[in-house]
């Protein structure tokens, strides 16, 4: 049975309901399974291993906020490593992902959407029941599938700490590739 939590988060003055716990640095990431723009189911972590993955949780690509923040991410992958996996994932349909990657140019970051099964949204803590969208969160898992970095934003309309995401991808890299 799903966790519910209140009192954390509200959309328009209004409380909502949390799906799920919050993850944590240190523990080991859930394996997800979401949807491409093909719409093929992809298991994630599974078809990420061996890189560092920044996966950011988002409300909607139809949103300024969350526009903004996959272009910024997009543009960043272009001077990163391949060795790093940015990947966005929201409840929007497969379809509407494919069309605004086309008409927005991101071509380096991984749009998937949650929209079947809300299996990430759960095991990640951030699917608001109400309103069956993400918060907004940022996590980094290094390439053994160890979350490295969490960041939940307080309100749908903030973004992240792009250079503190960046640089513990940046980090997890160097760690990993100083095991090997």
């Amino acid at each position: 049975m799903s966790i519910e939590r209140k009192g954390l988060m509200e959309f328009r003055g209004q409380e909502v309901t949390i799906i799920g716990e919050d993850v944590k640095v240190g523990e080991q990431a859930p394996e997800f399974s979401a949807l491409t723009m093909d719409w093929s189911s992809m298991n994630v972590l599974e078809s990420t291993q061996g890189k560092v993955r920044i996966i950011g949780s988002l409300p909607s690509l139809s949103t300024a906020v969350c526009d903004r923040e996959t272009r910024k991410f997009n543009i960043e992958a272009s001077s990163m490593s391949e060795d790093i996996a940015i990947l966005m994932v929201s409840m929007d349909l497969p379809f509407t992902l494919s069309q605004w990657c086309a008409a927005a140019g991101v071509d380096r970051v991984i749009t998937l959407s949650d929209q079947r099964d809300a299996e990430f949204g759960e095991k990640f803590g951030v699917l608001l029941k109400e309103l069956g969208i993400f918060r907004r969160a940022v996590f980094v898992v290094d390439p053994n599938g160890k979350i490295d970095y969490v960041e939940y934003l307080p309100t749908l309309g903030d973004e992240p700490d792009y250079e503190a995401v960046l640089d513990a991808a940046r980090k997890a890299l160097v760690l990993t590739r100083n095991m090997e």
